[in-house]
């Protein structure tokens, strides 16, 4: 029996910053300013950019919310290359690598936080059951469009109550399996 599909999305670069490293890019008190929900709960996009310097040349990229515990920057593999940063595909919180950060208060420099995010799914305990998934299992997801179908395989199952069933791409990802904004895939274990 074939389970219903999920929601695809692209997930374009984008930055999560800490409380301390938005008050040195913004201004000490500093609060981001929403401007659109997210499909997770209480994630959102802010009107904030921020700007990543590299050996190669800089980036401007929007800032996600609410602040995190540490500073992260999210980009393709094709954005890494093209500012001149190594990024590793790694599940969100697992870090590695540094960067410059530019803001209109101040500039940062990160030790470690970039990263190509690998490609996920986020689904509640409940989802994970209807799926016969469990949390950090590694699954396949198939995205048919109408002239690229691709599997993407090596896709971690992340498991929470506060998360929205939805599976997150990078840019490039969608570009090569011709996914523009969102698609539906199939979960084959």
């Amino acid at each position: 029996m074939s389970k219903e599909k999920v929601l695809v999305e692209v997930s374009a670069r984008h930055a999560h910053l800490s409380e301390q490293d938005l008050e040195t890019l913004f201004g000490k008190g500093y609060k981001l300013t929403p401007k659109k929900e997210l499909s997770q709960p209480g994630q959102f996009a802010c009107e904030e950019k921020i700007t990543i310097k590299g050996s190669r040349g800089e980036m401007k990229m929007s800032v996600l919310g609410p602040t995190r515990k540490s500073t992260q920057i999210e980009l393709s593999l094709t954005d890494a290359r093209t500012v001149g940063v190594a990024a590793m595909i790694r599940e969100s919180g697992d870090i590695a690598n540094g960067i410059v950060i530019a803001g209109p208060c101040g500039e940062i420099e990160i030790k470690e936080g970039v990263i190509a995010a690998k490609r996920h799914i986020h689904m509640t305990k409940k989802d994970a059951e209807y799926y016969g998934v469990e949390n950090g299992q590694i699954v396949s997801v198939k995205v048919e469009t109408p002239e690229r179908t691709t599997t993407f395989g090596d896709t971690v199952v992340r498991v929470s109550d506060s998360y929205a069933l939805a599976m997150h791409i990078d840019t490039d990802e969608a570009n090569a399996a011709g996914v523009s904004g969102s698609a539906m895939g199939e979960i084959i274990l």
